[in-house]
């Protein structure tokens, strides 16, 4: 299994908007996590949910993968 440092991240994304040229639309991104070794009809690790204050469509599903802390700091976000 690997683990990507947050550091590593970080420049990376940084890298990506350095070239980034400017847009007339509202620009997202998505991301794919693959999680080997899991069934989620077994193991409920990974479930949950939370209301987003703003959100950009109705029906939009987000994923929340984080340690603890990050998770009480978008709890008291709501």
């Amino acid at each position: 299994m690997s683990k990507i440092a947050p550091q590593t991240l970080v420049e990376a994304i940084q890298a990506v908007l350095k070239v980034d040229k400017e847009r007339k639309f509202k620009e997202s991104v998505d991301l794919q996590v693959n999680l080997k070794n899991y069934d989620p009809q077994k193991d409920k690790r990974f479930s949950g949910s939370l209301k987003l204050p703003n959100v950009c469509r109705p029906r939009m599903t987000v994923c929340l993968l984080c340690d603890l802390v990050h998770e009480d700091i978008a709890k008291k976000e709501g």
